[in-house]
């Protein structure tokens, strides 16, 4: 199985603006995610910004970027245009994981486990998700 973890990261969120660029003990929000993303072993790993502050950010912090609109509806529609036009593993992917780019704590082991039952045939695009009882 071939899989890619793609990132959506846009700068202008309707509840806080600038949110991957988020100073999360010392590093950007994005840095973490990125990392997490790299350490699960999953696959390439590429960030959709709409941003060059982002996309410096991801580059800085040993990542790829791809440009893309900010016209965007969903994270969805954002990381299908950066697949289209990114150059990453030959461009044929048998699984797509859809990281949010707002889990800057995301355990590496949980981004892997998530492409396990994508291994059947079956859905080939993720989105992580948790469940928490906490209101805020």
């Amino acid at each position: 199985m071939r899989a890619v973890i793609l990132i959506p990261a846009r700068y202008a969120s309707t509840r806080l603006p600038g949110k991957p660029l988020a100073d999360i003990g010392g590093r950007p929000m994005i840095a973490h995610v990125l990392e997490a993303a790299l350490r699960s072993g999953v696959g390439p790993v590429l960030v959709a910004t709409d941003d060059a502050r982002i996309e410096a950010v991801v580059r800085e912090a040993g990542g790829k970027a791809v440009m893309t609109s900010a016209d965007h509806a969903s994270g969805s529609d954002r990381i299908w245009e950066a697949l289209r036009k990114a150059e990453i593993g030959g461009g044929l992917f048998d699984v797509i994981v859809n990281l949010q780019g707002d889990l800057p704590a995301i355990d590496p082991a949980q981004i892997a486990a998530v492409t396990a039952p994508l291994e059947e045939d079956g859905p080939d695009m993720a989105t992580l998700v948790y469940a928490t009882d906490d209101p805020v």
